[in-house]
């Protein structure tokens, strides 16, 4: 499955959450209810994933924590504020780049419409 086809099944997913939980929630329940909504349609999900970085010669083990990894192809920062920052961009872009990865999708429920809350993050490898 492609990146396009996996994010089409990852946006499905997460309007059915949105519709079913509303906003207001901790990240971490939509985290929780998405992976479980992904592992339904029988995708590959893993959660709080570690990424490590190499600063000279320090290697952190735990420097970065990703909230999911779809098919070790799509990357979804999940987030619930009253409006996102381009910092958070930057952030999965970084993950991107750090895991070769080419797409990614930032997601925040805390929106009235969860179409507004949904943005793709392309890594140009």
């Amino acid at each position: 499955m492609t990146e396009n086809e996996l994010s089409y099944k990852i946006i499905g997913a997460a309007l059915e959450v949105h519709r079913s939980l509303g906003v207001g929630l901790l990240e971490n329940t939509y985290e929780i209810a998405l992976a479980y909504e992904l592992k339904q349609l029988g995708l590959g999900v893993k959660q709080q994933v570690a990424l490590p970085l190499i600063y000279k010669e320090v290697m952190i083990e735990n420097a970065y924590k990703i909230d999911l990894v779809i098919e070790d192809k799509v990357i979804v920062e999940i987030k619930s504020v009253t409006e996102t920052h381009p910092v958070f961009q930057a952030q999965l872009l970084t993950y991107l780049k750090l895991t070769h990865m080419k797409l990614g999708l930032l997601i925040n429920f805390n929106t009235p419409l969860i179409k507004y809350g949904i943005h793709r993050i392309v890594n140009n490898l």
